[in-house]
């Protein structure tokens, strides 16, 4: 296996983990625990599944680490097709990544709430609940936070997977069209507070969901050929 395709198959690799941890921190643990309507049955599910609940922390902690790794690995796979958007390409995704731990303080404030404590007794049940929920939110607007850069990377990622030889050009258009979307699902929440209302919030991530599984698993499956990465040097 010649290198060019033992760093697609690294960067596959990477990218596998990423998605998912990912899912599972980001939408199987919530969609089990969390009830937004109803602060006492979140409470009361995250107390009855704490170690969910922090298994869901460990795999966003691997998921931001593997991150870390993906776009380094990226970067000597891609640099060949256009250095500067491979720079852009890492320096885009990293940014994230400190915004993703530090914003993991919320969840590990959960944990300290629901351990209840002694000196947390002062506060009743439902100021308890209360704070639960306020810090879940706050999670989240992280989480929205970290997105303007997890969107941002895919649009130098997208250009260098089409400009490519190696790679199969449909996947860096939905990369770079899943810019977009992440951007529209930022700006739309932040200035529409019911833009998960709107049909359009369900799907504007999509064409970034295609394009990152497709050439996560491209990499980890097929990699790439050296004739045709020497073709873009």
């Amino acid at each position: 296996m010649n290198t060019y395709n033992k760093t697609a198959r690294l960067a596959g690799f990477f990218y596998l983990i990423v998605v998912l941890t990912g899912i599972f921190s980001l939408m199987y643990v919530p969609s089990r625990l969390i009830v937004w309507e109803n602060p006492s049955l979140t409470f009361q599910n995250i107390s009855a599944s704490k170690q969910l609940f922090r298994l869901s922390i460990a795999c966003s902690m691997l998921c931001y680490i593997a991150f870390t790794l993906l776009p380094l690995t990226l970067y000597h796979l891609l640099k060949n097709v256009h250095e500067n958007y491979a720079r852009l390409m890492v320096i885009l995704a990293l940014l994230s990544v400190p915004i993703s731990f530090i914003n993991l303080q919320n969840k590990f404030s959960v944990l300290t709430i629901i351990k209840a404590a002694d000196y947390l007794k002062i506060y009743s049940t439902e100021e308890l609940q209360a704070q639960v929920m306020v810090l879940l939110n706050n999670y989240n607007t992280g989480i929205l936070i970290a997105q303007v850069f997890w969107g941002l990377w895919l649009f130098p990622f997208g250009y260098l997977v089409y400009k490519s030889n190696f790679l199969p050009k449909i996947l860096g258009f939905f990369l770079m069209f899943g810019c977009f979307g992440y951007l529209i699902n930022v700006f739309g929440r932040t200035i529409t507070p019911h833009f998960s209302d709107y049909i359009i919030s369900g799907y504007i991530t999509l064409p970034a969901t295609v394009g990152e599984i497709g050439t996560g698993l491209w990499m980890l499956m097929i990699g790439v050929r050296s004739h045709k990465v020497n073709s873009t040097h």
